[in-house]
């Protein structure tokens, strides 16, 4: 009578959770806060945002109607005119601005350069790291503290000790400038500020923003 085989040895198999080491490498790190759902959430709650937004856009031609601009006769005429044509081409002028902002750091690419890894740098290790995942740079962990405690002092290194931030003020005031002379100077007489697609714009502001709100806010 033959005895049954003898089963090999089961080899004992180690599992990474809680007693494995954190990755050292940067590029680790990224691709972990990559796939985060905190991260595929804020980039879906972004295009959706991006979306809405340019949906309530007015059209080009309207804002550039050369028939339609008068220089107002007083300071509260002016005034009265941008506030009207603030409601009405709101998601336009902030496209105004965000494209007087992106010509200004375009012009200077380095400081472009410094601000979208200062950029980096916030959302990968710190926006959307993983609680468990640690920072690990050059064989030493820093903590949470430390971590944000660097990164706040190099974004003030960064903007200010670079021209990074005189680039975005002056693309702001420059996106501004445009936008409070064209808002002075075209009459809001024929625009259809009561109408149901106007009264939406009031929440515009709100939806540029939307993404910002936190995972479990619902927003």
């Amino acid at each position: 009578m033959t005895s049954a085989a003898t089963p090999a040895p089961l080899l004992p198999v180690t599992t990474a959770a809680g007693g494995g080491s954190a990755p050292s490498s940067a590029t680790g790190l990224s691709d972990a806060a990559l796939a985060t759902p905190a991260f595929r959430l804020f980039v879906s709650r972004l295009a959706e945002t991006a979306r809405r937004s340019l949906a309530d856009r007015r059209p080009w031609t309207e804002l550039l109607d050369r028939s339609a601009f008068s220089r107002p006769d007083s300071l509260s005429e002016a005034t009265s005119r941008l506030r009207r044509n603030l409601g009405y081409f709101r998601v336009n002028y902030a496209a105004v601005v965000a494209f007087s902002l992106a010509a200004s750091l375009l012009a200077h690419p380095f400081s472009l350069l410094v601000l979208l890894g200062i950029l980096g740098a916030w959302c990968f290790l710190y926006v959307f790291r993983a609680p468990d995942q640690p920072v690990v740079l050059f064989g030493r962990t820093f903590t949470d503290r430390e971590t944000l405690l660097g990164l706040v002092v190099a974004s003030v290194l960064a903007f200010f000790l670079t021209s990074v931030a005189s680039l975005i003020i002056s693309g702001l005031l420059v996106g501004g400038a445009i936008v409070a002379a064209h808002g002075a100077c075209r009459v809001p007489e024929d625009l259809f500020l009561d109408d149901p697609s106007a009264a939406s714009n009031g929440n515009t502001t709100s939806r540029l923003i939307s993404f910002l709100a936190s995972p479990g806010s619902g927003v």
